[in-house]
């Protein structure tokens, strides 16, 4: 099983994560600048309700008449429709900005999730050697939700209370600015013990992401591979394993919220406190004359905006804290850098010359250094040849399948196509001159329309159809409920291994690249097929014989023994090479090979 990514790091500072979120939030300044716009209006009209409830107690109320009668009348009249007014730009600047928000909160979620898959789709093989598949999906899913709760609400809570919490200690020292020079220390007593709390909580909420992703990691594994694991009767085993990691999981967000509890509860009660304590102040300020009842409700209402704002601030700051995690977790796999990148030049191979060349190459994979997979490895192949590999498991085979594609690049010695060395060609151009039939046809969850035009997207049905009838596979595609437009289901389940294979080959026959791998191509073909599927092959190789090289990994010698070549490999080296009538006079590995074979 592959390990996890998960980076042993010391948490960076949120305010270099929420730079990091700066480039996605950039492309929608102007929606981001609209809501802060309603932002602050709506912080305004709150601001402007105590003062305006104030007026209505000192002012209209004191002057009243006891009927209602008197100057009190039409003037109380005028304080509410003023604060029906301050109430009407509340709710419409709230809902704009709150709406805005969330649109944001989707957009630069989806840019994200977006970024960080495609970044994932260039990545080299070696990344996903040593990346659970799990955790990658873990990462798009929960980590971009958590991001989008930051940006989409938690973001905006934070910046509106901030901006109200502040406009409210502003009125009150401006107001009562005695008492509330006192509960201004006080809030920073409030402040610095929740940001040492805060602390410990990010560092559990990363924790608690990363033991979710394990578990996910655990889970696609498993369903990826469930034939193998009920045929080894093996469901309470993983479903024992799932639910360690669960546990894991469960304890690590446990741990979180415990420490989140502990902050939410210390600042409820503090600012709770602090709000008592101002009001008491405040009483006494009224009891000595000092202080009007208009007053008195103006620094109630200003206090308890405060205390709010300081309390949703403080359940903000734990969601603040546990998106960094995530946050830094994206940053991560962004962070990443594809091993096989494009040079800042790439080279163009000689359209005239597609001959490919393997010269004193070496090669051992990344993950398992020794023994090397190729040793001083040379072969050319020339444009319309048809050269086959054979030899034992192990022999390198696959590895200069591996190596064509440059999905590693060579230790030593050096690939050449058209001239041009692999390492200076872009390993998209490079791979949009080969077409591959793997020995696991990879059918995804699309119409077998849709599978066979994977080879070329922009290719005709005429095109698509022809392709299945030269891969022998438009008859059993054509008997399907919808034919061509029917549904195969995930890795194309209702399908046998023969019809998967020769929809891979027909999408490779759409391609009609001019370098052709065939890695066992019909290895999972009963002998009728196999038959039908060789001849449908060989005359497909005959039609572009001028231009198209193929290579074939072959364990069955009698796919190949039309051949104009073959090379025999041990090893990681090549010990024979020759045509099949040659080598088996040569009375070497091939000739072994055919006894065991063709004796059967």
């Amino acid at each position: 099983m592959a390990r996890s990514t998960n980076a042993q790091k010391k948490p960076q500072d949120m305010r270099h994560l929420m730079r990091e979120l700066a480039p996605f939030l950039r492309p929608y300044r102007i929606h981001l600048a609209g809501a802060m716009a309603f932002l602050l209006l709506a912080a305004l009209a709150t601001l402007a309700f105590p003062t305006a409830l104030r007026q209505l107690i000192d002012g209209a109320i004191s002057a009243a008449t006891p009927g209602g009668k008197g100057v009190g009348a039409p003037a109380l009249r005028t304080h509410f429709a003023v604060l029906f007014a301050v109430a009407v730009a509340l709710g419409l600047a709230s809902a704009a900005r709150y709406y805005l928000m969330s649109w944001l909160g989707e957009r630069v979620t989806a840019d994200l999730r977006n970024a960080v898959y495609a970044h994932v789709l260039r990545q080299s093989p070696e990344f996903f050697e040593t990346t659970q598949t799990g955790e990658v999906l873990s990462r798009l899913t929960a980590d971009t939700t958590l991001v989008q709760t930051v940006v989409g609400s938690s973001l905006s809570m934070g910046l509106r209370n901030a901006v109200l919490g502040a406009g409210a200690l502003g009125m009150l020292i401006w107001s009562t600015p005695y008492v509330m020079a006192l509960a201004f220390g006080a809030i920073v007593a409030i402040v610095l013990p929740s940001m040492w709390i805060g602390r410990r909580v990010r560092r559990l909420s990363r924790a608690s992401q990363d033991r979710v992703a394990d578990a996910s990691a655990i889970a696609a594994e498993v369903l990826g591979a469930i034939p193998v694991v009920q045929s080894y009767t093996a469901e309470a085993r993983e479903a024992a394993r799932f639910a360690a990691a669960t546990e894991s999981a469960l304890r690590a967000a446990l741990r979180r919220s415990g420490a989140r509890a502990a902050l939410m509860a210390f600042i409820i009660i503090a600012s709770a406190a602090l709000l008592l304590w101002g009001l008491y102040l405040g009483a006494q300020a009224v009891l000595a004359g000092t202080l009007s009842a208009g007053q008195l409700g103006q620094t109630i209402l200003y206090a308890m905006f405060l205390a709010g704002a300081v309390a949703v601030l403080g359940e903000v700051y734990g969601d603040l804290l546990r998106a960094a995690g995530a946050m830094e977790r994206l940053m991560e796999l962004l962070a990443t850098r594809p091993t096989l990148a494009a040079p800042s030049r790439p080279a163009m191979p000689r359209a005239t010359d597609l001959s490919i060349e393997f010269t004193g190459v070496g090669f051992s994979y990344p993950s398992r250094p020794v023994p090397p997979a190729l040793r001083h490895f040379d072969l050319r192949l020339l444009p319309g040849e048809t050269v086959a590999l054979v030899g034992s498991s192990g022999a390198g085979k696959s590895t200069v399948f591996q190596l064509l594609q440059r999905f590693y690049d060579v230790s030593e010695g050096r690939i050449t196509l058209g001239g041009v060395d692999l390492r200076d060609m872009d390993p998209q151009v490079l791979r949009s001159h080969i077409g591959v039939v793997p020995q696991d046809a990879e059918i995804f969850s699309a119409s077998a329309l849709d599978n066979i035009r994977y080879g070329d997207p922009q290719a005709s049905r005429h095109a698509v159809e022809a392709a299945a009838r030269a891969a022998f596979a438009h008859e059993f595609i054509d008997a399907l409920p919808q034919g061509y437009d029917t549904f195969l289901g995930e890795h194309g389940v209702r399908l046998s291994g023969g019809q998967r294979q020769r929809i891979a080959i027909a999408r490779a026959l759409l391609k009609n690249a001019p370098v052709l791998l065939l890695d066992e191509a019909t290895s999972a073909l009963d002998a009728h097929s196999e038959r039908a599927v060789q001849l449908a092959l060989d005359t497909a190789l005959r039609q572009h014989s001028r231009q198209r090289i193929t290579l074939v990994i072959a364990h069955r010698l009698a796919t190949v023994q039309h051949a104009d070549r073959i090379v025999v490999m041990d090893h990681g080296s090549m010990v024979e090479q020759g045509r099949h009538e040659d080598l088996l006079h040569q009375g070497g590995v091939y000739a072994r090979l055919a006894a065991l074979q063709f004796s059967r």
